[in-house]
């Protein structure tokens, strides 16, 4: 197999990682600071070494490359940093506008290209804004600049701000994950996840992108076991199988003297016989009976995607 060395890659927005297209007789090292060309202008970027098996993923994929303008010289970094005091104050600025104009819209982040032609607010907002008057402020306070307004989903708000997930790792929406992909409810109650907020949303307020990672591992595993509901002998006699531990390949059975026992699923086999044993086939995972009470003021479904998830605007 073909491996590829010394890629040098930049992050751009959402922590995206871009290769760098840099010209034969430009060396750059790991840690530079360097100038990139993007759609919105040039911006400032970290460039870094890419590890070879990160590299074959990025070619593998077919990641585009981004066009190199040069290394920052220190007159640059000085732009730079007031660029970032720019920022910060565009940020207030514009906060202090839409307070003014009393819209409903949650401020993200105030971006400049580093040319300083063009400043992009992120937003997020439950319904769409009129914000033409706003627009028109934001014009007398920045001038001969253009000004964006980009209306986000709360998943792109997570990956723009970044910070660390339930597992105490970067968030997965902005470090590699390129896109989102739909997530319901189902997913964490095939894995038997804790149907509470605190335990099955992020940061965002969505549900966990990673219900998707093992989620067909756990559907192929359950087709080889038991299922719920069937009449089984068990080596305590016969039973009803009343959940599935996936984790450890293990089967809870109801056993005629009505008390609950857990066996391998191997040691159990399927019965044609009626077995007149009575169990709650909707709570078929009666192992966390506890932890799937949910508040009754909570709508589980609010946590699910919706129209305002992600935009994929940015």
């Amino acid at each position: 197999m073909l491996k590829y060395r010394n890629m040098i890659a930049v992050k751009l927005l959402k922590n995206k990682q871009y290769p760098l297209d840099i010209p034969e007789n430009i060396t750059v090292k790991h840690g530079d600071m360097v100038l990139v060309l993007t759609e919105k202008g040039e911006e400032a970027a970290r460039a870094y070494l890419v590890p070879p098996h990160v590299e074959n993923i990025l070619r593998r994929k077919k990641v585009p490359s981004v066009p190199f303008v040069r290394v920052m010289t220190e007159e640059d970094l000085e732009l730079y940093k007031e660029i970032e005091k720019m920022e910060e104050q565009g940020y207030k600025d514009c906060l202090e506008l839409i307070k003014q104009h009393n819209l409903q819209m949650n401020l993200i982040q105030c971006k400049y290209t580093f040319d300083r032609r063009k400043v992009t607010f992120y937003y997020t907002a439950p319904e769409r804004v009129d914000f033409r008057n706003l627009l028109k402020d934001l014009t007398r306070v920045f001038k001969r600049v253009r000004i964006d307004l980009k209306h986000i989903g709360v998943r792109d708000e997570t990956s723009l701000c970044g910070g660390n997930g339930l597992c105490g790792r970067p968030f997965c929406c902005c470090t590699f994950k390129r896109q989102f992909d739909s997530i319901n409810i189902k997913l964490a109650h095939d894995q038997s996840m804790p149907i509470t907020p605190s335990k099955i949303s992020g940061t965002c307020g969505r549900l966990l992108c990673c219900l998707n990672y093992e989620y067909k591992n756990y559907i192929e595993t359950a087709k080889e076991m038991v299922p719920i509901g069937s009449g089984v002998m068990t080596p305590d006699g016969v039973g009803r199988v009343c959940a599935l531990n996936i984790l450890t390949n293990n089967v809870s059975v109801k056993l005629s003297d009505g008390k609950i026992k857990e066996f391998k699923n191997d040691e159990v086999e399927m019965i044609d016989t009626d077995v007149n044993i009575e169990i709650d086939i909707n709570s078929s995972n009666y192992k966390y009976a506890s932890m799937l009470q949910t508040d009754e003021n909570v709508d589980i479904k609010q946590f699910e995607d919706d129209k305002n998830s992600s935009t994929g605007n940015i």
